[in-house]
């Protein structure tokens, strides 16, 4: 038995099996649509909702959510690497720099170029950038392509630290947010319109009048704006991530991941199509940078430390690399939990590391496991159950 499932526990498949037998009635397609259509709409207005329970105090909910959002479309690259093609990428931060840097040097540092040109400039920048990486170093595996992919990113800084004409230690600042939409004259409402918050704690009147965002209009000061922008990026790139996945470069990537020896055997140009894995993850990767530099207006060679490549792929891990949802729920925690309880801002990261240590024990395939992994975890609770004893793994 592979030692990826040596920890899980053996009840966990038939859990799992009563799960589905609980909620048959999800299999229904127009319940399936309906749901999805609610948790779109509930996912664009949660910053308005202000719920209690995740509401963030202290820190700009708006702020977070965006974070949140970045996280989980950074997972969603990264897991096409880790989780689909079986590569251990730790230089990620390398591709977020890069989209950032692309968006600050085309926007603000040398040129003045509209945001909306900037982007997919990036987008293309950054695949070619992955394409430059990959082609030399895709040729070795395991270890030596983490340590590789780990260097990469610390080069990735050190240039930036280094060279005047990309700002050096200074950085970039000033760069322009997205154009905006509506009315922005003075003593005129911005944006098309007006979207009031709620506030519960003057119940029953929870609309709160007072408090509005305008819709599609950038600014530093409220950042749902930027949040919406992102989560719509997030749901084009889930779409496109079906496709693929569900096509003949999804099933390559799966044989490749699975014995990249015996792909080869079956005529499965391997080289090829893990390339192509790294050029999609480093264009989704350089996509969130750009989202990130025109919503901070602000980076610097320090906003791009290595210890943020350690966080993109324990995202993935946590949700479950191979399940694009499960590694998008993964981004989602990393970058939501240490703002929920900073509070406890002298022991939240302890706690952070003692939950993932818990993880990678007790649930080492992540919270939402990808169907290969269930399948797994099925095959092994059914050969416990006709041996009468636990297997020896």
């Amino acid at each position: 038995m592979n030692r990826y499932y040596d920890f899980a526990p053996s009840g966990l498949a038939k859990g799992w099996s009563s799960f589905k037998s609980a909620f048959s009635f999800l299999d229904n397609r127009p319940t399936k649509i309906a749901l999805i259509v609610l948790g779109i709409v509930v996912a664009y207005a949660l910053p308005l909702l202000n719920l209690p329970i995740i509401t963030t105090s202290g820190v700009d909910f708006g702020g977070v959510l965006f974070d949140a959002a970045a996280y989980a479309l950074i997972a969603l690259g990264l897991n096409i690497v880790i989780g689909y093609a079986g590569l251990l990428d730790l230089g990620y931060v390398g591709f977020y720099a890069t989209g950032a840097y692309t968006t600050g040097l085309l926007t603000s540092q040398h040129w003045h170029w509209p945001f909306l040109l900037a982007l997919p400039a990036a987008i293309v920048v950054t695949m070619i950038t992955g394409l430059i990486l990959g082609a030399p170093t895709l040729r070795v595996r395991g270890d030596y392509l983490a340590i590789v992919t780990l260097g990469f990113g610390e080069i990735i800084r050190l240039v930036t630290t280094n060279v005047d004409w990309l700002g050096a230690q200074a950085g970039i600042a000033n760069i322009p947010s997205p154009p905006n939409i509506g009315s922005n004259a003075p003593g005129q409402q911005g944006g098309l319109f007006q979207i009031p918050h709620l506030s519960w704690s003057t119940f029953p009147n929870i609309i709160d009048v007072g408090h509005k965002t305008p819709f599609l209009e950038f600014g530093p000061v409220d950042a749902i704006p930027f949040y919406w922008l992102v989560l719509t990026a997030f749901f084009i790139v889930i779409v496109g991530d079906i496709l693929v996945k569900n096509s003949r470069v999804g099933r390559a990537w799966e044989a490749t991941r699975e014995d990249e020896d015996a792909a080869e055997v079956m005529g499965v140009p391997t080289f090829r199509f893990k390339l192509l894995a790294f050029a999609l993850g480093a264009a989704i990767g350089g996509m969130s940078g750009s989202f990130f530099a025109t919503r901070e207006g602000f980076i610097s060679p320090l906003t791009f430390i290595i210890t943020l490549s350690e966080l993109f792929v324990a995202a993935v891990i946590i949700g479950g690399a191979g399940n694009r949802w499960g590694a998008a729920v993964g981004g989602v925690l990393v970058a939501y939990l240490p703002d929920r309880f900073r509070g406890f801002a002298d022991y939240r990261m302890l706690v952070f590391g003692l939950a993932l240590m818990m993880l990678a024990i007790w649930r080492p395939q992540g919270i939402f496991p990808a169907r290969r992994a269930r399948r797994a975890l099925r095959a092994e609770a059914a050969i416990e159950e006709l041996e009468g004893e636990t297997v020896d793994a």
